[in-house]
């Protein structure tokens, strides 16, 4: 039966195991009431290297798992997302595609009405929303006004069939709507190719209906890995840490008004506590739980859709 709802385990199988796959690979085979049925990759070394140690089918053609899992994490190169999880979808599995959702935003439409049309479950996966300094984060974010994003690393030699907007940033247009919650009303983009033939450098401006403007860049072209987002908004300042999952909180506390010495506000930092775990982990437990309980997933078609929409006006720009 599929999605395991006979309370036999969740059979699952994953779609390329190239450096993210291998970790979904990994993941899968770990959690309980799952069972990895099987990996897929055109690369030899790749299958053999995940399936060491494990009992599991190693295919060469993902068409072999269509009829043998409940749920599948899609993990190829962006192109191929599209025809990969629209036949999964339409075959009855349940699907996590890593980010972008699609290429092309008319195919996300399409990838979107499927699911809905045929009740599946149909995740994206952008990852930082399982961090846990984001997970935090929601609950000191009341009327944003400002946003900025940082998002740098080293050239990996890998995602080089999208820019750096579709293979960066759009983990930080995601987190930034999520925050703002208020229709994007104008963009404004610069980017340069440094590397590859596509932008490997890029900057975003984001302006909402709310008032609320989103600064956002990314590179992968640099020496130094940065990944933080600041916000601000009144009498607050927000500064988190994606990679050390940390955050900090400034606030001032309103004082009183003397002709003599000035204001005697004050700005009060607070280390937030947060709890951290792998976040790869923690989405993957969330899917798995929503195949099983059939629970809209937090990061839902309909969101990665979003989110490629404002990437794609966005490399409209540049």
């Amino acid at each position: 039966m599929k999605n395991g709802n006979n309370g036999q385990p969740i059979r699952v199988g994953v779609v390329g195991v190239g450096y993210v796959g291998h970790h979904h690979a990994r993941i899968y085979s770990e959690l309980p009431g799952v069972e990895l049925i099987g990996v897929v990759d055109i690369d030899e070394h790749r299958l053999r290297e995940c399936g060491a140690g494990r009992r599991i089918r190693l295919c060469r053609d993902y068409r072999e798992l269509l009829e043998r899992v409940d749920a599948v994490s899609v993990a190829v190169p962006t192109l191929l997302h599209y025809p990969i999880a629209k036949e999964f979808l339409e075959r009855g599995v349940d699907v996590l595609v890593e980010k972008p959702i699609a290429k092309l935003p008319a195919q996300a439409d399409e990838l979107v009405e499927i699911a809905r049309r045929d009740d599946r479950i149909f995740q994206v996966g952008h990852i930082e929303r399982f961090n846990g300094a984001v997970k935090a984060l929601e609950a000191f974010v009341s009327r944003p006004g400002f946003i900025e994003c940082h998002r740098l690393g080293p050239f990996a030699h890998r995602n080089t069939d999208v820019d750096v907007v579709l293979d960066l940033m759009i983990h930080d247009i995601d987190i930034v709507l999520n925050l703002v919650k208020s229709p994007v009303v104008a963009v404004t983009a610069v980017g340069v190719p440094v590397v590859s033939d596509q932008a490997d450098i890029a900057n975003a401006r984001l302006e909402f209906e709310s008032g609320c403007v989103a600064n956002l860049t990314a590179s992968r072209v640099s020496v130094e890995r940065v990944r933080r987002i600041r916000i601000f908004q009144r009498d607050t300042v927000i500064s988190l840490d994606y990679t050390q999952q940390e955050m900090t909180v400034y606030h001032r506390i309103p004082g009183t008004e003397d002709a003599a010495v000035g204001s005697t506000s004050a700005i009060v930092k607070e280390e937030i506590s947060i709890e951290k775990a792998e976040p790869l982990r923690v989405e993957l437990e969330s899917f798995i739980e929503c195949v099983r309980t059939r629970k809209r997933p937090l990061v839902s078609g309909e969101e990665g859709r979003d989110a490629l929409k404002v990437a794609s006006q966005i490399v409209e720009r540049l």
